[in-house]
């Protein structure tokens, strides 16, 4: 375990972090980060309206309601309005729902945009916000999420769900730099936020995995708040002797919240999905639609299908057989089947009827995966046996990795298709205008307008 030892008047590693934060301005960010941010903030729009009239928000919808939130903050694809902490846990629960939301894969297997957005958009809203510090904040809150969860490499493998835990950070920060804090109220911040820190693996496939975002959006943006108004905390959450990496995380490594810090973006790094569950199957439909569009054979004359992949992916999303659309999303076996079977893997393939089809859970039954050390988390390799033929397939980097990305074409379609969930065509292409001149905005408030149902 990498120990550091705070001595004398020497800031912690969390204060020398927020001294960074607090100091950078839009002009130092690189075009490539400034493209990054505006790249997440269309797909991470898009799944919100996607998932914006979901069942399973229904009932949070209600509760909220139930207890008079005040009517002030935009709900993604909806008509009504709820108050500055109570939108950012319904936008955050919806833009994560659907498993259709970016993943930064640089240490960390982190959705950093549904807790870090939905707490910016309620604030900006709030401040009127211009759309360059709207993308400065969520740059460097992106920065925070990551920075933590590399700080605290086993973190995972102790049964956190990193974007329940990671995002009350990455949100704190994004709206303590749009409040424009100073060093001390940020390290506050950050230390309000990690004492929420909190969502557990285990509730993987139920309502609860997408509130966790939700939940760190809105706690984030409460921390910044507090500490805006005099509430304190550690000055040593990430790296003290009880910090979150030492307490989160078997091994601890506070050093990488500053290794390094400034010479590039982390958000210059995150991942987009073309398919709509865990991103550690994506290498696995990647084959299995490659040999779809072969046409070597029909679905029904396949006797056996071999898939390896990393370890993680068995411990992730090993479920043999989902009942549930959620539950599918973590679960290799379906996933592989649907994408055979579909020659797709959006968002209709993970609902409870596709759980259920017949053909899906017969071919299911003709799947083996094996776990391979040699794989990294973006590969995987199939076999795939037919009467009378085999043929292997080898995915080196999956599609809508940082080595294999989605273009900014493809994002923009798949923006469209999923925010015709609940608005129109035209209105969704306006929307997409506004965020690629993001930058350029007196302030988000249009784009807010565009998202209302």
């Amino acid at each position: 375990m990498s120990m550091h030892i705070k001595t004398g008047d020497e800031p912690s590693l969390t204060q020398q972090f927020t001294q960074f934060i607090v100091d950078q301005q839009f002009k130092d960010l690189s075009q490539e980060a400034i493209h990054a941010a505006k790249r997440g903030v269309l797909d991470w729009l898009g799944c919100a309206l996607a998932a914006s009239h979901h069942p399973t928000v229904e009932p949070l919808i209600e509760v909220l309601q139930e207890n008079d939130s005040s009517p002030q903050a935009t709900v993604m694809g909806r008509s009504f309005k709820l108050s500055h902490v109570d939108a950012p846990l319904v936008n955050g629960q919806m833009g994560h729902l659907l498993d259709f939301d970016d993943t930064h894969m640089g240490g960390v297997v982190l959705h950093a945009s549904s807790p870090t957005l939905s707490a910016l958009f309620s604030e900006s809203e709030r401040q009127k916000s211009s759309g360059q510090d709207f993308v400065l904040a969520y740059i460097c809150g992106f920065e925070a999420g990551v920075r933590v969860g590399q700080s605290s490499p086993n973190h995972h493998a102790q049964g956190w769900h990193l974007t329940g835990t990671l995002g009350h950070f990455a949100a704190s920060v994004a709206v303590g730099k749009l409040l424009k804090l100073n060093p001390q109220q940020l390290t506050y911040a950050m230390g309000i936020a990690g004492t929420q820190a909190s969502g557990m693996q285990q509730n993987r496939g139920t309502s609860c995995k997408s509130f966790h975002a939700g939940r760190a959006g809105s706690n984030g943006l409460l921390a910044a708040r507090l500490a805006m108004k005099g509430f304190n905390s550690s000055e040593e959450i990430i790296d003290g002797k009880r910090g979150f990496s030492r307490i989160y995380s078997q091994q601890s490594l506070p050093e990488k919240m500053t290794q390094n810090l400034g010479s590039s973006w982390e958000i210059e790094r995150n991942g987009f999905k073309p398919y709509a569950c865990g991103v550690v199957i994506h290498p696995a439909i990647d084959a299995m639609i490659e040999f779809k569009k072969s046409g070597l054979c029909e679905v029904g004359q396949v006797r056996k299908i071999e898939v390896f992949v990393n370890p993680i992916v068995l411990s992730i999303t090993g479920t043999v057989s989902p009942v549930t659309g959620l539950h599918s999303k973590f679960s290799i076996y379906h996933s592989v089947a649907v994408a055979l079977v579909d020659g797709r893997a959006g968002i209709e393939q993970y609902t409870d009827l596709k759980a259920a089809d017949p053909l899906v859970t017969k071919v299911r039954d003709l799947i083996t995966i094996t776990s391979d050390e040699t794989l990294g988390r973006d590969q995987a390799r199939a076999n795939i046996f037919w009467d009378g033929g085999h043929r292997e397939i080898n995915i080196e980097c999956a599609l809508g990795t940082v080595l294999h990305p989605l273009s900014d074409i493809d994002l923009q379609e798949k923006f469209i298709a999923n925010a015709k969930a609940c608005l129109s065509e035209d209105r969704a292409k306006q929307i997409c205008n506004l965020v690629w001149q993001l930058d350029q905005l007196p302030s988000v408030q249009p784009i807010l307008d565009l998202c209302q149902g």
